[in-house]
């Protein structure tokens, strides 16, 4: 019998507005992009793309209104050649600046700020259409840097959101897990191990984040293998787990008020236009 496998996810967070974004992959060709109020947590449906969408290069403006994605579909002999780095009005995906790229080598990029945008060029994007209201900043506005694919962006993203990169080590299959902090409350510690590997395990791809919950003054480490994204949401915890979103909340004792939010397992691909 074949296994059940739940949708992967991956959330992004405006940082100036009780805005998110859900990035929904499953199956592999399936992505939804969906809405999510964190002040009312009610999720709104933006759009299913068919392809692949790769989250970690992918950002979110501070205000929320505008969406950096990286897709493939692999139509290389279409006018965006195959893939494209695009901003969208959040949640959906149609254009409203287009970078046709032609191949997986960098791609997507990060907002500074709500108007001013860093494109992760590598060997070059193809200028198809651009919002004049959005700026690119064109030099590289950062001291790290983790090579030009998703890691290049995506740890990026994380230190610049408040996530302390602590140390990498070998996972022992010729990969590496490198391990971010950020302090929540009460000596509580959320840690994010990034996994970053060769090979791909069922369910995952070759980059996938665990997490654990940690006590700096007992020492105390709480596994949770299953939490595939997790984030300080002002005071609570939020995480994402088997194709579901969850929150709660840290005290003395540990974790306290949980609550679900909401299970995306059972949507299906269908086609939605842009109100734009």
């Amino acid at each position: 019998m074949k296994q059940s496998i739940p949708p992967r996810l991956h959330v992004l967070l405006a940082r100036d507005a009780s805005a998110a974004v859900v990035i929904r992959r499953g199956p592999s060709r399936h992505t939804a992009i969906i809405g999510w109020d964190r002040k009312t947590d009610k999720f709104k449906m933006g759009q299913w793309f068919y392809g692949r969408i790769y989250e970690r290069r992918c950002d979110l403006s501070p205000n929320g209104v505008h969406l950096i994605y990286f897709a493939m579909n692999a139509r290389w002999e279409s006018s965006v050649k195959g893939s494209w780095t695009a901003i969208s009005r959040a949640p959906y995906l149609k254009a409203v600046s287009l970078f046709a790229k032609g191949d997986c080598w960098h791609g997507g990029g990060l907002f500074q700020t709500s108007s001013d945008y860093w494109l992760n060029d590598g060997y070059g994007h193809e200028l198809q259409m651009e919002d004049r209201h959005l700026r690119r900043v064109v030099n590289y506005p950062w001291h790290e840097k983790y090579g030009g694919e998703c890691l290049g962006v995506y740890y990026i993203r994380l230190q610049r959101d408040g996530w302390l990169l602590k140390h990498w080590e070998p996972d022992g299959e010729k990969g590496r897990v490198t391990i971010f902090e950020k302090p929540v409350k009460d000596h509580w510690i959320l840690r994010k191990r990034a996994h970053a590997g060769l090979y791909r395990s069922v369910g995952r791809g070759v980059y996938f984040d665990t997490h654990e919950l940690v006590n700096s003054r007992t020492g105390e480490v709480i596994p949770k293998v299953d939490w595939e994204w997790a984030e300080l949401d002002g005071k609570r915890l939020i995480w994402a787990a088997n194709g579901c979103l969850y929150s709660g909340r840290l005290g003395v004792k540990g974790m306290y008020s949980e609550e679900f939010l909401h299970d995306f397992s059972p949507m299906q691909f269908e086609r939605l236009e842009a109100p734009y």
